[in-house]
Protein backbone atom coordinates (compact mmCIF):
# COMPACT_ATOMS: atom_id res chain seq x y z
CA UNK A 1 0.00 0.00 0.00
CA UNK A 2 1.24 3.51 -0.82
CA UNK A 3 0.57 6.24 1.74
CA UNK A 4 0.85 9.93 0.83
CA UNK A 5 -0.43 11.18 4.19
CA UNK A 6 1.67 13.24 6.55
CA UNK A 7 2.20 11.81 10.00
CA UNK A 8 0.44 13.50 12.91
CA UNK A 9 3.78 14.91 14.06
CA UNK A 10 4.62 16.30 10.61
CA UNK A 11 1.18 17.87 10.31
CA UNK A 12 1.42 19.43 13.79
CA UNK A 13 4.87 20.87 13.09
CA UNK A 14 3.80 22.22 9.70
CA UNK A 15 0.67 23.80 11.15
CA UNK A 16 2.63 25.39 13.99
CA UNK A 17 5.11 26.92 11.55
CA UNK A 18 2.22 28.06 9.35
CA UNK A 19 0.65 29.80 12.35
CA UNK A 20 3.98 31.41 13.27
CA UNK A 21 4.41 32.75 9.72
CA UNK A 22 0.85 34.11 9.68
CA UNK A 23 1.17 35.78 13.09
CA UNK A 24 4.76 36.98 13.20
CA UNK A 25 6.17 37.23 9.66
CA UNK A 26 3.44 38.08 7.16
CA UNK A 27 2.47 41.27 9.10
CA UNK A 28 6.04 42.51 8.50
CA UNK A 29 5.80 42.31 4.71
CA UNK A 30 4.50 45.83 4.19
CA UNK A 31 7.36 47.34 6.22
CA UNK A 32 9.89 45.06 4.54
CA UNK A 33 8.74 46.03 1.04
CA UNK A 34 8.97 49.68 2.08
CA UNK A 35 12.57 49.09 3.20
CA UNK A 36 13.30 47.46 -0.16
CA UNK A 37 11.86 50.47 -2.00
CA UNK A 38 14.15 52.67 0.07
CA UNK A 39 17.20 50.61 -0.83
CA UNK A 40 17.29 48.10 2.01
CA UNK A 41 17.51 44.35 1.60
CA UNK A 42 16.80 42.89 5.02
CA UNK A 43 15.03 43.46 8.28
CA UNK A 44 16.84 45.42 11.00
CA UNK A 45 19.08 43.18 13.09
CA UNK A 46 17.06 43.72 16.26
CA UNK A 47 13.90 42.63 14.44
CA UNK A 48 15.63 39.46 13.20
CA UNK A 49 16.78 38.66 16.73
CA UNK A 50 13.27 39.30 18.09
CA UNK A 51 11.76 36.92 15.55
CA UNK A 52 14.30 34.20 16.29
CA UNK A 53 13.69 34.55 20.02
CA UNK A 54 9.96 34.31 19.41
CA UNK A 55 10.49 31.22 17.23
CA UNK A 56 12.53 29.64 19.98
CA UNK A 57 9.58 30.16 22.30
CA UNK A 58 7.50 28.25 19.75
CA UNK A 59 10.06 25.45 20.05
CA UNK A 60 11.80 25.96 16.71
CA UNK A 61 15.54 26.08 17.12
CA UNK A 62 18.14 24.17 15.12
CA UNK A 63 15.92 22.25 12.69
CA UNK A 64 18.77 20.05 11.44
CA UNK A 65 21.06 20.50 14.43
CA UNK A 66 21.78 17.29 16.38
CA UNK A 67 20.07 17.03 19.75
CA UNK A 68 23.42 16.95 21.51
CA UNK A 69 23.90 20.57 20.41
CA UNK A 70 20.43 21.61 21.52
CA UNK A 71 18.76 21.18 18.15
CA UNK A 72 15.67 19.36 16.92
CA UNK A 73 17.41 16.93 14.52
CA UNK A 74 14.30 16.83 12.35
CA UNK A 75 14.05 14.44 9.39
CA UNK A 76 14.66 15.99 5.96
CA UNK A 77 11.00 15.65 4.92
CA UNK A 78 9.86 17.53 8.02
CA UNK A 79 12.50 20.19 7.43
CA UNK A 80 11.29 20.55 3.84
CA UNK A 81 7.72 21.08 5.03
CA UNK A 82 8.99 23.85 7.29
CA UNK A 83 11.02 25.50 4.52
CA UNK A 84 7.93 25.48 2.30
CA UNK A 85 5.99 27.43 4.93
CA UNK A 86 8.79 29.93 5.60
CA UNK A 87 9.21 30.61 1.87
CA UNK A 88 5.61 31.81 1.58
CA UNK A 89 6.68 35.23 2.82
CA UNK A 90 9.10 37.55 1.06
CA UNK A 91 10.50 38.58 4.44
CA UNK A 92 13.95 36.92 4.67
CA UNK A 93 13.82 34.81 7.82
CA UNK A 94 15.07 31.46 8.97
CA UNK A 95 14.98 29.83 12.36
CA UNK A 96 18.12 30.09 14.45
CA UNK A 97 20.26 27.37 15.95
CA UNK A 98 21.74 26.25 12.62
CA UNK A 99 25.26 25.81 11.29
CA UNK A 100 26.70 24.55 8.02
CA UNK A 101 26.37 20.77 7.95
CA UNK A 102 30.09 20.25 7.37
CA UNK A 103 30.97 22.13 10.57
CA UNK A 104 29.89 19.08 12.55
CA UNK A 105 33.08 17.45 11.31
CA UNK A 106 35.13 20.03 13.19
CA UNK A 107 37.44 18.95 16.00
CA UNK A 108 36.71 19.83 19.62
CA UNK A 109 38.59 23.15 19.61
CA UNK A 110 36.99 24.22 16.34
CA UNK A 111 33.54 23.34 17.63
CA UNK A 112 34.07 25.62 20.62
CA UNK A 113 35.36 28.46 18.43
CA UNK A 114 33.04 28.15 15.42
CA UNK A 115 30.29 25.55 15.61
CA UNK A 116 28.70 26.32 18.96
CA UNK A 117 28.83 30.15 18.62
CA UNK A 118 27.30 29.82 15.14
CA UNK A 119 24.46 27.67 16.48
CA UNK A 120 23.81 30.27 19.19
CA UNK A 121 23.81 33.12 16.68
CA UNK A 122 26.94 34.71 18.16
CA UNK A 123 28.95 34.20 14.96
CA UNK A 124 28.08 34.24 11.26
CA UNK A 125 29.97 32.21 8.69
CA UNK A 126 29.90 31.81 4.94
CA UNK A 127 30.88 29.00 2.62
CA UNK A 128 33.45 30.02 -0.01
CA UNK A 129 33.82 27.64 -2.95
CA UNK A 130 32.80 29.46 -6.16
CA UNK A 131 35.42 31.51 -8.02
CA UNK A 132 35.38 33.75 -11.11
CA UNK A 133 36.74 30.84 -13.15
CA UNK A 134 35.11 28.02 -11.21
CA UNK A 135 31.34 28.06 -11.00
CA UNK A 136 29.62 24.94 -12.29
CA UNK A 137 33.04 23.32 -12.60
CA UNK A 138 34.03 23.42 -8.95
CA UNK A 139 37.06 21.30 -9.80
CA UNK A 140 38.59 24.32 -11.55
CA UNK A 141 39.20 26.33 -8.37
CA UNK A 142 42.56 28.10 -8.27
CA UNK A 143 42.61 29.66 -4.80
CA UNK A 144 45.79 28.22 -3.35
CA UNK A 145 47.05 27.55 0.18
CA UNK A 146 50.79 27.01 0.61
CA UNK A 147 52.71 25.89 3.65
CA UNK A 148 54.67 28.44 5.68
CA UNK A 149 56.07 26.66 8.69
CA UNK A 150 53.15 25.37 10.72
CA UNK A 151 50.78 27.80 9.02
CA UNK A 152 49.11 28.10 5.64
CA UNK A 153 49.03 31.19 3.42
CA UNK A 154 45.87 31.48 1.29
CA UNK A 155 45.71 33.56 -1.89
CA UNK A 156 42.90 33.85 -4.40
CA UNK A 157 39.41 35.17 -4.99
CA UNK A 158 35.97 33.76 -4.29
CA UNK A 159 32.77 35.14 -5.77
CA UNK A 160 28.97 35.00 -5.39
CA UNK A 161 29.33 34.03 -1.73
CA UNK A 162 26.11 34.19 0.28
CA UNK A 163 26.55 36.15 3.55
CA UNK A 164 30.07 36.92 2.36
CA UNK A 165 29.93 40.61 3.23
CA UNK A 166 28.40 40.07 6.67
CA UNK A 167 30.24 36.95 7.85
CA UNK A 168 33.00 37.12 10.45
CA UNK A 169 34.53 33.86 9.25
CA UNK A 170 34.57 31.82 6.06
CA UNK A 171 34.86 28.13 5.26
CA UNK A 172 37.31 28.39 2.38
CA UNK A 173 38.01 25.59 -0.08
CA UNK A 174 41.53 26.02 -1.44
CA UNK A 175 44.03 23.92 -3.36
CA UNK A 176 46.82 22.55 -1.21
CA UNK A 177 48.24 20.17 -3.83
CA UNK A 178 48.02 21.48 -7.40
CA UNK A 179 49.33 18.22 -8.83
CA UNK A 180 46.39 16.26 -7.45
CA UNK A 181 43.79 18.81 -8.54
CA UNK A 182 40.76 20.03 -6.61
CA UNK A 183 39.05 16.66 -6.17
CA UNK A 184 41.95 15.15 -4.24
CA UNK A 185 44.17 18.13 -3.46
CA UNK A 186 41.82 20.73 -1.97
CA UNK A 187 41.40 21.47 1.71
CA UNK A 188 38.75 23.29 3.77
CA UNK A 189 39.96 26.07 6.08
CA UNK A 190 38.20 28.05 8.81
CA UNK A 191 39.36 31.61 8.20
CA UNK A 192 38.45 34.52 10.47
CA UNK A 193 37.84 37.87 8.80
CA UNK A 194 40.35 39.42 11.17
CA UNK A 195 43.00 37.20 9.56
CA UNK A 196 42.95 39.67 6.67
CA UNK A 197 40.49 38.69 3.95
CA UNK A 198 38.23 41.36 2.51
CA UNK A 199 34.82 41.35 0.88
CA UNK A 200 32.82 43.47 -1.55
CA UNK A 201 29.06 43.14 -2.19
CA UNK A 202 27.97 42.20 -5.70
CA UNK A 203 24.96 44.03 -7.09
CA UNK A 204 22.56 41.62 -8.78
CA UNK A 205 19.11 41.74 -10.35
CA UNK A 206 17.69 40.20 -7.19
CA UNK A 207 17.75 43.04 -4.67
CA UNK A 208 16.76 41.04 -1.57
CA UNK A 209 19.87 38.90 -1.14
CA UNK A 210 23.21 40.26 -2.33
CA UNK A 211 26.24 37.93 -2.52
CA UNK A 212 29.83 39.07 -2.20
CA UNK A 213 33.30 38.58 -3.60
CA UNK A 214 36.07 37.61 -1.17
CA UNK A 215 39.75 38.40 -1.66
CA UNK A 216 42.69 36.56 -0.05
CA UNK A 217 46.25 37.83 -0.31
CA UNK A 218 48.62 35.57 1.63
CA UNK A 219 46.09 35.35 4.46
CA UNK A 220 47.79 33.45 7.27
CA UNK A 221 45.87 30.52 8.70
CA UNK A 222 47.22 28.29 11.52
CA UNK A 223 47.32 24.54 10.92
CA UNK A 224 44.65 24.14 13.59
CA UNK A 225 42.14 25.87 11.29
CA UNK A 226 42.04 23.01 8.78
CA UNK A 227 38.49 21.60 8.72
CA UNK A 228 38.60 17.84 8.33
CA UNK A 229 41.60 16.30 6.63
CA UNK A 230 44.15 17.98 4.38
CA UNK A 231 43.09 17.00 0.86
CA UNK A 232 39.49 16.30 1.90
CA UNK A 233 38.03 19.71 1.11
CA UNK A 234 36.29 18.82 -2.14
CA UNK A 235 34.33 16.01 -0.51
CA UNK A 236 33.19 18.39 2.24
CA UNK A 237 32.18 20.94 -0.40
CA UNK A 238 30.03 18.41 -2.26
CA UNK A 239 28.34 17.40 0.99
CA UNK A 240 27.51 21.07 1.62
CA UNK A 241 26.15 21.58 -1.91
CA UNK A 242 24.12 18.36 -1.81
CA UNK A 243 22.01 19.49 1.12
CA UNK A 244 21.32 22.82 -0.53
CA UNK A 245 19.62 21.27 -3.54
CA UNK A 246 16.67 19.70 -1.77
CA UNK A 247 16.28 22.72 0.51
CA UNK A 248 16.18 25.07 -2.52
CA UNK A 249 13.49 22.86 -4.05
CA UNK A 250 11.34 23.25 -0.94
CA UNK A 251 11.80 27.02 -1.03
CA UNK A 252 10.61 27.05 -4.64
CA UNK A 253 7.47 25.15 -3.70
CA UNK A 254 6.67 27.62 -0.91
CA UNK A 255 7.17 30.70 -3.09
CA UNK A 256 5.08 29.22 -5.90
CA UNK A 257 2.28 28.28 -3.51
CA UNK A 258 2.09 31.84 -2.16
CA UNK A 259 2.16 33.34 -5.67
CA UNK A 260 -0.57 31.01 -6.92
CA UNK A 261 -2.69 31.83 -3.86
CA UNK A 262 -2.29 35.53 -4.61
CA UNK A 263 -3.23 34.93 -8.26
CA UNK A 264 -6.36 32.95 -7.39
CA UNK A 265 -7.47 35.56 -4.84
CA UNK A 266 -6.89 38.44 -7.25
CA UNK A 267 -8.65 36.66 -10.11
CA UNK A 268 -11.71 36.38 -7.87
CA UNK A 269 -11.69 40.09 -7.05
CA UNK A 270 -10.48 42.00 -10.09
CA UNK A 271 -13.14 42.99 -12.59
CA UNK A 272 -12.75 43.95 -16.24
CA UNK A 273 -15.48 44.47 -18.79
CA UNK A 274 -18.11 43.84 -16.15
CA UNK A 275 -16.95 40.47 -14.80
CA UNK A 276 -14.26 38.89 -12.64
CA UNK A 277 -11.09 38.12 -14.60
CA UNK A 278 -11.18 34.59 -13.15
CA UNK A 279 -14.04 33.85 -15.55
CA UNK A 280 -11.70 34.33 -18.52
CA UNK A 281 -10.32 31.12 -19.98
CA UNK A 282 -6.85 32.66 -20.39
CA UNK A 283 -6.66 33.30 -16.64
CA UNK A 284 -8.13 29.88 -15.80
CA UNK A 285 -5.51 28.10 -17.87
CA UNK A 286 -2.66 30.00 -16.20
CA UNK A 287 -4.04 28.98 -12.82
CA UNK A 288 -4.56 25.36 -13.89
CA UNK A 289 -1.06 25.03 -15.36
CA UNK A 290 0.46 26.56 -12.24
CA UNK A 291 -1.41 24.21 -9.90
CA UNK A 292 -0.38 21.15 -11.93
CA UNK A 293 3.29 22.13 -12.05
CA UNK A 294 3.29 23.10 -8.38
CA UNK A 295 1.90 19.74 -7.32
CA UNK A 296 4.48 17.86 -9.41
CA UNK A 297 7.24 20.00 -7.91
CA UNK A 298 5.99 19.36 -4.37
CA UNK A 299 6.36 15.60 -4.77
CA UNK A 300 9.77 15.86 -6.41
CA UNK A 301 11.00 18.03 -3.53
CA UNK A 302 9.60 15.72 -0.86
CA UNK A 303 10.87 12.63 -2.70
CA UNK A 304 14.42 14.02 -2.59
CA UNK A 305 14.09 14.67 1.14
CA UNK A 306 12.62 11.18 1.62
CA UNK A 307 15.68 9.67 -0.04
CA UNK A 308 17.84 11.55 2.46
CA UNK A 309 15.78 10.24 5.38
CA UNK A 310 15.94 6.62 4.26
CA UNK A 311 19.71 6.79 3.82
CA UNK A 312 19.64 6.39 0.04
CA UNK A 313 21.95 8.23 -2.34
CA UNK A 314 19.84 11.36 -2.83
CA UNK A 315 21.92 13.02 -5.54
CA UNK A 316 19.76 11.87 -8.45
CA UNK A 317 16.45 12.77 -6.79
CA UNK A 318 17.85 16.11 -5.60
CA UNK A 319 19.04 16.94 -9.12
CA UNK A 320 15.58 16.21 -10.54
CA UNK A 321 13.92 18.25 -7.83
CA UNK A 322 16.18 21.26 -8.24
CA UNK A 323 15.97 21.18 -12.05
CA UNK A 324 12.17 21.05 -12.10
CA UNK A 325 11.33 23.16 -9.05
CA UNK A 326 13.54 26.11 -9.95
CA UNK A 327 12.06 26.29 -13.45
CA UNK A 328 8.53 25.80 -12.13
CA UNK A 329 8.69 28.66 -9.65
CA UNK A 330 9.82 31.05 -12.37
CA UNK A 331 6.82 30.17 -14.51
CA UNK A 332 4.35 30.40 -11.63
CA UNK A 333 5.67 33.78 -10.50
CA UNK A 334 5.49 35.03 -14.08
CA UNK A 335 1.85 33.95 -14.45
CA UNK A 336 0.90 35.43 -11.07
CA UNK A 337 2.49 38.73 -12.04
CA UNK A 338 0.67 38.66 -15.38
CA UNK A 339 -2.68 38.03 -13.69
CA UNK A 340 -2.08 41.03 -11.42
CA UNK A 341 -1.32 43.21 -14.43
CA UNK A 342 0.30 46.57 -13.74
CA UNK A 343 -0.05 46.14 -9.96
CA UNK A 344 2.05 42.99 -10.12
CA UNK A 345 4.85 44.95 -11.79
CA UNK A 346 5.08 47.45 -8.93
CA UNK A 347 7.18 47.16 -5.78
CA UNK A 348 4.03 47.39 -3.66
CA UNK A 349 3.66 43.60 -3.93
CA UNK A 350 6.34 40.91 -3.52
CA UNK A 351 5.73 39.46 -7.00
CA UNK A 352 8.25 41.58 -8.91
CA UNK A 353 10.91 40.90 -6.28
CA UNK A 354 10.31 37.17 -6.47
CA UNK A 355 10.30 37.40 -10.28
CA UNK A 356 13.91 38.61 -10.12
CA UNK A 357 15.05 36.62 -7.09
CA UNK A 358 13.98 33.15 -8.23
CA UNK A 359 15.98 33.45 -11.44
CA UNK A 360 19.14 32.90 -9.41
CA UNK A 361 17.88 29.52 -8.20
CA UNK A 362 18.54 28.02 -11.62
CA UNK A 363 22.19 29.05 -11.29
CA UNK A 364 23.56 28.68 -7.76
CA UNK A 365 24.42 25.34 -6.15
CA UNK A 366 24.36 23.64 -9.53
CA UNK A 367 23.01 25.17 -12.74
CA UNK A 368 20.24 23.60 -14.81
CA UNK A 369 22.91 22.26 -17.11
CA UNK A 370 24.79 20.58 -14.25
CA UNK A 371 21.58 18.92 -13.02
CA UNK A 372 20.91 17.60 -16.53
CA UNK A 373 24.48 16.32 -16.71
CA UNK A 374 24.03 14.46 -13.41
CA UNK A 375 20.70 12.94 -14.45
CA UNK A 376 21.77 11.80 -17.90
CA UNK A 377 25.12 10.50 -16.67
CA UNK A 378 23.46 8.46 -13.92
CA UNK A 379 21.16 6.79 -16.46
CA UNK A 380 23.75 6.28 -19.18
CA UNK A 381 26.23 4.74 -16.76
CA UNK A 382 23.63 2.55 -15.11
CA UNK A 383 23.94 4.22 -11.71
CA UNK A 384 20.17 4.50 -11.52
CA UNK A 385 17.15 3.11 -13.33
CA UNK A 386 14.28 4.84 -15.04
CA UNK A 387 11.51 4.78 -12.45
CA UNK A 388 13.89 4.91 -9.51
CA UNK A 389 13.00 2.82 -6.49
CA UNK A 390 9.65 1.86 -8.05
CA UNK A 391 11.24 0.39 -11.18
Amino acid sequence: MMDFELSDEQRDIRDTVRAFVAKEILPLEEDFLRLVREGGARLPRDEEHRLRAKAREFGFWGLSTPEEYGGMALPAVTQSLIHIELAKSCVPFRFGGEADNILYGADAAQQEEYLKPTIEGERLGCFALTEPGAGSDAGAISTYARRDGDDWLISGEKTFISNGHEADYAIVIALTDRDRGARHGATAFLVDREAGWTSSPISTMGSWHQPASLSFDDVRVPAGKVLGEVGGGFQLAMRWVGKGRYVISAHCVGIAERCLTMAVDYAGLRETFGSKIGRNQAIQWMIADSETELEAARWLALRAAWDVDRGADARHASAMAKLFCTAMVGRVVDRALQIHGGMGYTKELPLEGWYRAVRAMRIFEGTDEVQRLILSRDLLRGHTRIGGHLA
